[in-house]
């Protein structure tokens, strides 16, 4: 089962380590360093899951959780904490997690857990589906379709487009490629994205009259059935 999981951590090590392996189970990953930065992407919308460090830099994990729950948002989260005692656990319940894991931790606990939080969220068939326009990706099966028409992908064009499609009708910039698709925190200065667009592009776009992978000038790309302002069009194929 892929989603889209928001995970909120101030330690570079375990965020690496925690998002390398999330990723690696098939589920697309954002980051967050700090609380109020981690809170801002979480009432942006679109995460399945948050996996939220109690103990933040500007704003504390907890907090994080009550500010999210006084809007309504229903979106399942996984505490981490170095604080094991029962009392502990208890307050973070309480403040609207769904569960509560103690650091140490060993990382198929955690991958257990977040198993069963998207179960609970999302216990349908259906959910697995993604949809932009007549473009269709089966998360599960790791099937894709246009217009009926099944189009092969190599796995990395599926995890981009994967991500493309979970933000869909958003600018994604080359940063949050390389660090959700490619896992690259730094940039390689290389043309590995463009080469993946492209590929991508002609395998979803080129046989259709209406595109839906968009280039945005100065930007990044997105992903839409309605050609946003600032778009690029691509050229014609040789």
């Amino acid at each position: 089962m892929s989603m889209r999981v928001l995970l909120i951590e101030d330690d570079a090590a375990t965020r690496g380590y925690v998002a390398r392996g999330l990723a690696e189970a098939g589920h697309v990953v954002d980051t967050a360093a700090d609380g109020r930065e981690g809170l801002m992407m979480a009432l942006d919308g679109g995460f399945d899951l948050l996996v939220v460090d109690r103990m933040l830099p500007g704003l504390d994990g907890l907090a994080v959780v009550r500010a999210l729950r006084e809007t309504g948002a229903d979106t399942p989260v996984l505490v981490l904490s170095a604080l094991g005692e029962v009392d502990h656990r208890v307050e973070g319940l309480r403040a609207g997690g769904d569960d509560y894991l103690v650091k140490p931790f060993a990382f198929a606990e955690l991958a257990a857990r977040v198993e069963a939080l998207l179960r609970r969220r999302r216990p349908d068939a259906a959910s697995t589906v993604l949809a932009v326009g007549d473009l269709e990706m089966d998360t599960a099966r790791r099937a894709v379709r246009r217009a009926g028409v099944a189009i092969r992908l190599q796995p990395r064009e599926q995890r981009l487009l994967e991500y493309l499609m979970r933000n869909a009708d958003r600018v994604v910039t080359r940063t949050m490629l390389l660090e959700a698709v490619w896992d690259y925190h730094f940039d390689p200065q290389t043309n590995v994205i463009d080469v993946h667009v492209s590929r991508l592009r002609a395998k979803i776009d080129r046989e259709f009259d209406q595109p839906l992978l968009h280039t945005i000038r100065g930007a990044g790309y997105m992903l839409s059935a309605d050609p946003p302002a600032g778009h690029e069009r691509p050229a014609a194929a040789p």
